[in-house]
């Protein structure tokens, strides 16, 4: 629903700034307004990538004169046309509302949320200022202004009850029309702003719990992390919007539509809190019911009354959510039953182990990286290629690519190299480690910086003294065995990738010590001993290297079983496939050139 409320609150605000043209000027028809609605909103979205870090510092400014000159509107037409307006303070006249108009009272109060409307996306407020910032504004400055610029034209409708549509323009003193339009078009970009960053916010937190389709995700502040874009999802929500503005052409039924999607999503977030109340804050079970009680009260009421706009608007909202509901449901099932198969299904290290240092196959001369998601254990493509095509590179790397939730990790820190098996076997895992910024361009260097740091790990482990054939040592040469066991858990607890991958990101964070790898080099009679060792390894893998690098992908389809119900087949075969077809792929990230990408596809039922 807040990803509706991302797409109707552009198209409400921008479509009733560009409404001050008709006021003021008659003559201009509907359609002149609604194209200057569209090349707004056309330009609101061009400039999303640029980012809000940017062009914020333009905003303040402009909703802080917003504010001021609506609050004064408010209290010259308050002056000149009857202060008598303030009596409506007083609950009394709520009573007599309801009381004269009935069930159309009860019904006006759908538009009467339009109000309060930007409350629900606060949130998105906080990846820009501080909490404390917000708290004050609010207090000091929005809820007094609007108070006032309502009040105002409730005063102005006083005199004049046919201005009753275009209250706002119409309250304007004529002398000060142009400059008010203006600052109302430019108070429309920033509100319809925050919209979008607040579903940015969301689709990021969707991506993060495997519940969307992995799409491009820009940082574009190095304070704050909330400040993020997404171009797929940018220009989706603009062709949305255009569509919205284009095929309605007037506020009444859009703020219909505006207005439902508002109190689903602030019902649906009290709701929520009820849940953090008890679940997280363990909140007395008295303050928990009055909470509830006063929230769903005021909610449920303004909900019983948009119900009755559902079919003059308000089913646009539900349209929406209904269609991103479906895509996040069918990514996440297909995502968790790949993830439980590709977990299930991995290679035991008994198996390897029990192998010939041949792995009882023929090794060819080059480099193979292994992609996988897991970041223990031999994934189960492994064993799928090996057994279709009875040949295996020299040296073999299995890539586990982790995101941490940081703004960047440092070179030295990016990288985590173990040893699989004994040295015969010449088989590595490698766990790369990015924060949300280093992926924002492809990584030219990948490969260079895998290898310099398995060439290290390598020498380092030759230098380290008891040093044994086995997964223990880490590329900083120390023993990680409570290190491991907190990974191999967590792998094995998570319910999809995202969640094995934050579990596995805390493990093995705590495998990297504070002190510089290269401290770790010991100048010893050991190392003067296995100097040698190591530099036949490092020629063999430099030789390996060479002959030619080969990334191989592993490529799961997932298939509804032959059994399964139509609608079943529809979602996973269909719409699981499309989706997967069109996110993006590491051989996209790490820039791999086609000539030496292998993917290795297999097909798993569900």
């Amino acid at each position: 629903m807040l990803i509706g409320d991302g797409i109707l609150t552009p198209a409400i605000s921008v479509l009733s700034a560009a409404g001050g043209l008709k006021v003021n000027s008659p003559g201009i028809s509907t359609d002149v307004v609604v194209v200057v609605a569209v090349i707004i909103l056309v330009a609101l979205f061009s400039m999303q990538h640029c980012g809000t870090d940017k062009v914020g510092w333009l905003f303040a400014p402009i909703v802080l004169l917003w504010f001021i000159v609506i609050g004064s509107i408010g209290i010259f037409n308050i002056c000149k046309y009857d202060r008598r307006v303030l009596r409506a303070f007083s609950p009394v006249y709520m009573w007599r509302y309801f009381k004269k108009l009935g069930r159309d009272g009860w019904t006006s109060l759908g538009g009467i949320m339009l109000c309060i409307t930007g409350t629900e996306a606060l949130f998105a407020d906080l990846g820009h200022f501080p909490l404390s910032a917000i708290q004050i504004a609010f207090t000091v400055v929005v809820f007094p202004c609007l108070i006032l610029a309502y009040s105002g034209q409730a005063a102005y409708l006083m005199k004049h009850k046919d201005h009753v549509f275009d209250a706002f323009y119409e309250s304007i003193p004529d002398m000060v029309y142009w400059p008010v339009f203006v600052i109302a078009t430019l108070a429309a970009i920033v509100a319809s702003q925050a919209t979008i960053s607040a579903t940015f916010s969301t689709i990021k937190q969707a991506l993060a719990l495997g519940c969307f389709p992995r799409v491009k995700v820009v940082h574009t502040s190095k304070k704050f992390l909330g400040q993020i874009y997404i171009p797929d999802i940018n220009w989706i929500l603009m062709i949305l919007c255009i569509a919205v503005t284009a095929g309605f052409k007037n506020q009444s039924q859009i703020g219909n539509a505006y207005g439902t999607a508002v109190v689903i999503v602030m019902l649906a977030t009290t709701l929520l809190m009820i849940l953090i109340m008890i679940m997280v804050w363990h909140c007395h079970w008295i303050l928990v019911l009055i909470f509830a009680g006063l929230s769903l009260f005021v909610e449920g009421t303004y909900f019983s009354a948009v119900l009755f706009k559902v079919n003059q608007g308000g089913w646009v909202p539900l349209v929406i959510a209904a269609g991103f509901l479906l895509i996040m449901y069918v990514w996440h099932y297909g995502t968790v039953k790949r993830y439980e198969f590709e977990m299930h299904s991995k290679v035991s290290m008994a198996w390897i182990l029990g192998l010939s240092p041949s792995l009882g196959l023929v090794r060819v001369p080059g480099i193979g990286l292994v992609y996988t998601e897991l970041a223990s254990g031999v994934p189960h493509i492994f064993s799928h290629f090996i057994t279709n095509l009875p040949a295996i590179h020299s040296v073999v790397v299995f890539v586990c690519v982790k995101y941490l939730p940081v703004y960047t990790v440092p070179e030295e820190e990016r990288f985590l190299v173990k040893r699989i098996g004994p040295k015969s076997f010449h088989m590595f895992r490698s766990i790369v480690r990015y924060g949300y910024k280093d992926l924002h361009k492809k990584d030219d260097d990948f490969e260079k910086k895998l290898f310099d740091n398995l060439f290290l790990f390598v020498r380092l482990e030759s230098m380290m003294e008891g040093c044994s054939d086995s997964e223990d040592y880490s590329i900083y040469g120390q023993q990680t065995q409570r290190s491991r066991e907190g990974l191999q858990q967590a792998n094995d607890e998570g319910t999809n990738t995202s969640y094995g991958m934050e579990q596995t990101i805390s493990s093995v964070e705590s495998i990297i010590p504070v002190k510089s790898p290269l401290q770790a080099y010991n100048t010893g009679s050991s190392g003067q001993m296995s100097s040698h060792t190591a530099s036949d390894e490092v020629e063999f893998l430099n030789t390996c290297r060479e002959a030619g690098v080969v990334h191989i992908l592993g490529n799961t389809v997932v298939r509804a079983r032959t059994e399964s119900r139509f609608y079943k087949k529809i979602a996973v075969d269909y719409i699981y496939a499309f989706l997967r077809k069109i996110c993006r792929d590491n051989s996209v990230i790490f820039n791999v050139p086609h000539e030496s990408l292998l993917n290795v596809g297999q097909i798993f039922s569900v």
